[in-house]
């Protein structure tokens, strides 16, 4: 794998919060200040702990928005629920934080308690997911991946894999496990899978949400592989999921590999955070992961410092992402006429 400083980070932290952190994760958490300056008290709504991707997103945050960075953090774990993280808002707001940090479980539904803070005069910074709302004003600025580039930077690495080992576009059977819908990373990462299949003439056979865990993904791909028996590629939309479908496939005595022409049923996944996923990746159960950066935390900092000293942040601030491949012919993919490097991984 190349040696991507973001990379390295990642790994970095998931050795922290492994032995140190776990406990910090998994519970609502309140840092408080000694020091004689004032701290910059942010309340931070998580939607939950559902895969590997969103405990290193937690941990980034957690570790960026320190005691020993000057921040009184106040942690709240919304649990998968969409009302639970509306609670932590109103109660961020009761309690006068200086910022409310917001990972939203969907995009809808956060009008009425964003105008809640706006009219607090407390600054609302989104990450991972985005907010549909009626007025942008309402929150100041969004820190995350381009899911839909995601989409369709895997999409375009299907494309050049299948064209260059011959395989007709009829003879590309897809099913797509989806993340949680109305998320984000489901909207745009189907968006991508959606798009292309249309464009390709890519036979795009069922979709079906996997929640982004590993045990749905398993529980979906045995309907998928019942159900139909001309499969060739799953679409995972995320590690956790990726994890569970092969778990399916070779409970069902067949093959996972990038060999599709000869039996093996390809599987591609997002995020490249999960161990086992980037095991499988080197082993070659994994053809294809779209990485999906967690590390926000030390951007969400930088935003907060910018706001501190009276500057305007970007709205929309992406993180930088790339593929990993264990299939080494294919070493970049384009999208829109720009052109991106495939990590190839061994």
């Amino acid at each position: 794998m190349g040696k991507k400083p973001h990379m390295v980070a990642i790994l970095l932290l998931l050795a922290i919060f492994t032995v140190a952190c776990r406990s910090s994760i998994v519970s609502e958490t309140t840092q408080e200040s000694t020091s004689e300056k004032k701290d910059v008290t942010v309340g931070f709504s998580q939607l939950g702990a559902e895969s590997d991707w969103r405990a290193a997103n937690t941990e980034s945050m957690l570790s960026a928005l320190s005691k020993e960075n000057g921040f009184n953090l106040i942690y709240k774990n919304g649990q998968q629920k969409q009302a639970n993280q509306v609670t932590a808002l109103r109660m961020f707001i009761q309690q006068e934080v200086d910022y409310i940090v917001l990972a939203p479980e969907t995009e809808t539904g956060w009008d009425f308690v964003l105008q809640e803070a706006k009219d607090a005069g407390i600054p609302v910074i989104i990450v991972d997911r985005r907010v549909d709302v009626a007025d942008r004003s309402l929150y100041t600025c969004w820190v995350g991946s381009d899911f839909e580039l995601e989409g369709q930077k895997m999409a375009a690495w299907i494309h050049e894999y299948t064209r260059s080992a011959g395989i007709a576009p009829e003879d590309v059977h897809i099913v797509n496990i989806q993340g949680t819908l109305g998320s984000s990373a489901q909207l745009g990462r189907t968006r991508g899978l959606s798009n292309a299949a249309r464009d390709y003439g890519w036979d795009l056979i069922a979709e079906e949400s996997g929640e982004f865990t590993e045990a749905r993904g398993r529980e979906v791909m045995a309907s998928f592989l019942h159900d139909y028996d001309n499969i060739n590629i799953v679409y995972c939309e995320n590690d956790n999921e990726a994890i569970g479908a092969i778990d399916a496939i070779e409970a069902a005595g067949k093959r996972v590999g990038s060999d599709i022409q000869n039996g093996e049923i390809m599987v591609v996944s997002f995020d490249g955070i999960n161990a086992q996923a980037l095991e499988y990746l080197r082993q070659g159960k994994i053809s294809c992961i779209a990485e999906c950066n967690p590390l926000h935390g030390p951007r969400v900092l930088e935003l907060i410092e910018t706001l501190e000293a009276g500057g305007t942040p970007e709205k929309y601030n992406y993180v930088p992402e790339t593929l990993f491949s264990s299939v080494p012919e294919i070493t970049s993919v384009t999208v829109d006429d720009v052109t991106y490097e495939v990590d190839i991984v061994s």
